[in-house]
């Protein structure tokens, strides 16, 4: 019996005229992957410079040691 008299006390509405408003929830939109590098740009150009630093330590050592035997 209260189903029926909660029925009668709310009374459902639907307007004939104007706007209606429905709220949409966002949705993850997917999109296209992107490449990306496996070595940052940063990091190849550190990596650059360490090597000739150390190809120019090496030099330096060879430039020693043949001038120390020709001594």
């Amino acid at each position: 019996m209260a189903d029926s008299s909660e029925r009668a006390a709310f009374r459902e509405v639907l307007p004939k005229q104007g706007l209606l408003f429905t709220e949409q929830t966002p949705i993850p939109v997917l999109c296209k992957p992107k490449i990306m590098p496996m070595k940052s740009v940063t990091l190849e150009k550190l990596e650059t410079m360490q090597r000739e630093a150390q190809e120019a330590v090496k030099r330096q050592e060879e430039e020693q040691k043949l001038q120390g035997g020709m001594i």
